[in-house]
């Protein structure tokens, strides 16, 4: 399997994993918005025979100027869960995070999957997403310090709003 970032002739390919990945078609509409607006900032997909099998998305967050990468939405086909794929792809996209210079990452999903990867309760730094869901939502930093002190409210990207959902890890 090979991971690597999204290329053109991936979009179709993408918007099916997070289409039969979810109830509904938000996550991949998002995917589709964020890309438009220019927000999608790291976008991987795995690839296994030539097929785009799993896709994760992170796109900038803010809380009180410091800006950091939202985690979501993450999505793998079904015949291919339960393998590592989805965590392969949250790897390699904390890594290519680190790379270009964010400092943290936030995620709202579950605290067993994501403590993992290193997420910890985002009121650990007293940050908080405007719609709630306290244990759910998570955050880890990249660089000490990178969350400012006191923390706040996280800004997601106004796609979010758009698609009238909660950012998805």
């Amino acid at each position: 399997m090979i991971i690597r970032p999204e290329k053109h002739s991936d979009l179709g390919s993408i918007r099916s994993v997070h289409t039969v990945s979810f109830p509904d078609t938000n996550e991949a509409r998002l995917v589709d918005e964020l890309r438009t607006a220019n927000r999608l900032s790291i976008s991987l997909v795995a690839v296994k025979l030539h097929e785009v099998v799993g896709h994760v998305a992170f796109s900038p967050v803010i809380v009180h100027g410091a800006e950091g990468a939202g985690l979501g939405p993450v999505a793998v086909l079904p015949a291919y869960r339960r393998i590592g794929i989805g965590e392969q792809l949250i790897r390699k996209g904390l890594e290519a995070c680190r790379k270009q210079g964010d400092g943290y990452v936030v995620v709202l999903g579950a605290p067993s999957y994501y403590s993992r990867f290193g997420f910890k309760s985002a009121d650990s730094w007293e940050l908080c997403y405007k719609n709630g869901y306290a244990d759910a939502f998570q955050a880890m930093e990249l660089v000490p310090g990178a969350i400012p002190a006191g923390g706040g409210v996280v800004d997601y990207a106004p796609e979010f709003t758009a698609v009238d959902r909660s950012p998805a890890g």
